[in-house]
């Protein structure tokens, strides 16, 4: 069923597990997300980088809503990372629920006018909006950051922030990097306890969970985070599998190989939901009384 994420969230933050938001860029992801999510009895959500869009456009953002509708556990699609006000209103025309208005490249003046502007075109379509305060270093589909420029999320100015623009989710930085770590992953949880005193009500998402050990994850979701994005190593299980012999091989036949990219992927996220404590929760979203709470939630920031 196609759900809202401002509920998905918010009811993880209610019961203290987090969403997993899985890149997609085929029917192929699409369909492994989808299935670990009804193999699992997890909420998901499907979620669309901008080259993603740029890529597949309208085609697959259909693709992913009629995925979502027809699920027998709660999917949402999500704009990831987008700069662009063309895209965003895009896929707010398109149907998505929520959209991440990423600025964290710009000064931070210019960061705040630019997620305040594209909050409140979220909010009178009825979408939510994540933003992100700090820059999380690392490299993914084309969006590299030097560990120069990556910034920590400063809790105060992350106050400030989300006052100003009434963003409804927060992506933060605390020693979360995009792809793969090249070290043992550390998180400044002081850090993040301040951060979540500092904005309120606002939900927190950690990106760059492909590499977190089980602790982290667990200790984060203790404090407040309740989506993780999960992108290298699910593309890593595609990438590896039509890579392999049986698909290189002169007679093999697509239809096979692709199947076997569905599996590995599926395998991978399947891990991700049982590390997120979001499998076997599919029944907390499918409740009126969850949605009432979104719902009211949401009419209360109005």
């Amino acid at each position: 069923m196609l759900a809202s994420t401002l509920e998905l969230m918010e009811t993880a933050h209610r019961n203290i597990y987090a969403i997993g938001a899985f890149n997609v860029y085929n029917l192929e992801g699409v369909r492994a997300v989808i299935s670990a999510a009804e193999a699992n009895r997890s909420p998901a959500m499907l979620q669309l980088h901008p080259s993603a869009l740029k890529y597949g456009g309208s085609p697959l953002v259909a693709l992913c809503l009629e995925s979502a509708k027809t699920a027998s556990v709660p999917i949402s699609v999500h704009l990831d990372h987008s700069t662009s006000a063309s895209a965003i209103k895009l896929a707010l025309t398109a149907g998505m629920s929520s959209i991440m208005a990423d600025g964290s490249h710009l000064p931070y003046a210019e960061n705040l006018a630019f997620t305040r502007d594209m909050t409140q075109l979220a909010h009178a379509q009825g979408a939510i909006v994540e933003a992100e305060i700090g820059r999380i270093s690392g490299t993914e589909d084309g969006l590299s950051i030097s560990e120069k420029e990556a910034k920590m999320t400063d809790p105060v100015q992350a106050g400030d922030f989300v006052r100003e623009t009434q963003v409804d989710a927060l992506a933060v930085t605390i020693g979360n990097v995009h792809g793969e770590y090249r070290s043992e992953p550390r998180l400044d949880f002081d850090r993040l306890i301040r951060i979540r005193e500092s904005v309120g009500h606002v939900l927190l998402v950690l990106h760059g969970a492909s590499g977190l050990p089980a602790s982290l994850i667990s200790k984060s979701i203790e404090l407040g985070v309740c989506k993780f994005n999960v992108n290298t190593e699910v593309r890593q299980a595609y990438m590896t599998t039509i890579g392999s012999a049986a698909c290189t091989a002169e007679k093999a036949d697509l239809l096979p190989c692709m199947e076997e990219s569905i599996a590995a992927m599926q395998q991978v996220i399947t891990e991700k939901m049982k590390l997120f404590g979001s499998a076997n929760q599919a029944h907390l979203h499918e409740t009126p009384y969850a949605t009432m709470l979104a719902a009211q939630r949401y009419a209360n920031r109005l």
